[in-house]
């Protein structure tokens, strides 16, 4: 419960930052404004958002007939996971890496690239899968919706004060509409990106749960890090604002401070898994579907089909 926990507390800071700053800048009608512009912007994101990513990274649905071990792969996670199968695709990109969009289970997709297939294990791959279902299972779309019309209704606040002034009689006058004017929306976008990474791992727990071995998660973390530092996701790269949605940055140039970062450090969040596989039992290999009918041993690239 400890990630649900911090995300609730995190949500109830950028709660409390929106009231007291509407109280502050716009007044009661400011807020409700605010709040009710940013909800309407963001339920639009929430119905749409699937559709647009998909898009975006070039993503392209594929089935039992053009991917059946990553199709059947993911469906028996799903299924074990008791969750509605997902639809299924497959990005073009060399770079290793996978994420999952959708409004909820029942609508939901999880994507791999061809780098993450060819590149990682098929317990690598289920681990993976299994980590982008967890964010499923978990409504995280509707936590990051939720977060960021709140995000974008103090940075509307925030425009208010510029164009209409606050209140000029209350403590700090100007000087501290200015302040506020550039600190809310700073502050707002750090407890974002802040429940943004305690989603992470709370999905790297719940992900080690579905696929039953942590340590097959904590070795893909590992290898797709190091791959994405040296091998460009073209997409990301023209279209940084979805980047929070893969396992690993796809991004080259995000060597910045953590409190600026969507991901947690992955060395953290490996030894977070370390910590789960101490007290697990190690699950058989044959009970993870192959992704290309090869041995499940060994790191080499898959050459050929990843199906």
């Amino acid at each position: 419960m400890g990630g649900y926990v911090k995300t609730f507390m995190l949500m109830a800071a950028l709660t409390a930052l929106f009231m007291g700053l509407g109280a502050m800048l716009g007044g009661t009608s400011g807020a409700v404004i605010a709040l009710a512009v940013a909800a309407a912007m963001n339920l639009f994101a929430y119905w749409n958002s699937d559709k647009a990513v998909l898009s975006m990274t070039g993503a392209k649905a594929v089935d039992e007939t053009s991917a059946p071990g990553l199709v059947r792969m993911v469906n028996g996670l799903a299924d074990g996971a008791g969750m509605p199968r997902p639809k299924v695709y497959v990005i073009d990109t060399d770079q290793p890496n996978a994420f999952a969009t959708g409004r909820n289970p029942q609508n939901a997709a999880v994507a791999a690239t061809t780098g993450l297939l060819r590149r990682l294990t098929d317990e690598e791959v289920a681990a993976v899968m299994a980590h982008e279902l967890a964010h499923i299972r978990n409504h995280d779309t509707l936590i990051m919706t939720v977060t960021a019309t709140f995000a974008g209704a103090i940075s509307m606040l925030a425009n208010f004060a510029l164009f209409f002034g606050g209140d000029r009689e209350r403590p700090g006058g100007m000087i501290g509409t200015i302040a506020l004017m550039i600190l809310a929306p700073l502050a707002a976008a750090l407890v974002q990106m802040a429940i943004s990474r305690s989603r992470e791992y709370e999905a790297d727990r719940v992900g080690a749960e579905i696929c039953g071995e942590p340590s097959w998660l904590a070795s893909a973390l590992h290898k797709i890090e190091s791959f994405a530092k040296g091998i460009d996701n073209n997409a990301a790269e023209r279209n940084p604002a979805i980047a929070h949605m893969f396992i690993i940055n796809p991004l080259h140039a995000h060597a910045h401070d953590k409190l600026f970062s969507t991901h947690p450090n992955t060395a953290n969040r490996i030894a977070a898994l370390e910590k789960m596989r101490v007290t697990r039992q190690p699950v058989a290999r044959s009970s993870i579907p192959r992704v290309g009918g090869r041995p499940m041993s060994g790191s080499a690239p898959r050459s050929g089909p990843w199906v």
